[in-house]
C-alpha cells in the first residue's frame, strides 16, 4: 500500500495544472470591465435625466395672468 496519501501541494499542482493561472487574468480584467462598467452607468443617467426632463416639460401647467 506504501504512503498514498494526498497532500496539499499535490491537490495545489493539479489544480494549477487544470485552470491555469484564472487569478491573475480575472485582476487583468477587472480595470477595463470596471471602465466599461462606469461609461454604461453615466449614460444610463443621462438618458434619465433628458427622458425626466423632457416629461417635465410636457406635463408642467402653464399659468396666464391678465389684468382685468
Amino acid at each position: 500500500m506504501g504512503d498514498d496519501r494526498v497532500t496539499r501541494e499535490d491537490l495545489e499542482t493539479e489544480l494549477r495544472d487544470t485552470f491555469g493561472d484564472a487569478g491573475g487574468r480575472a485582476g487583468e480584467a477587472r480595470t477595463p470591465l470596471l471602465a466599461a462598467a462606469v461609461v454604461v452607468g453615466a449614460v444610463l443617467l443621462g438618458v434619465a435625466y433628458l427622458v425626466g426632463r423632457r416629461i417635465g416639460r410636457r406635463s408642467s401647467t402653464t399659468v396666464e395672468i391678465r389684468r382685468i
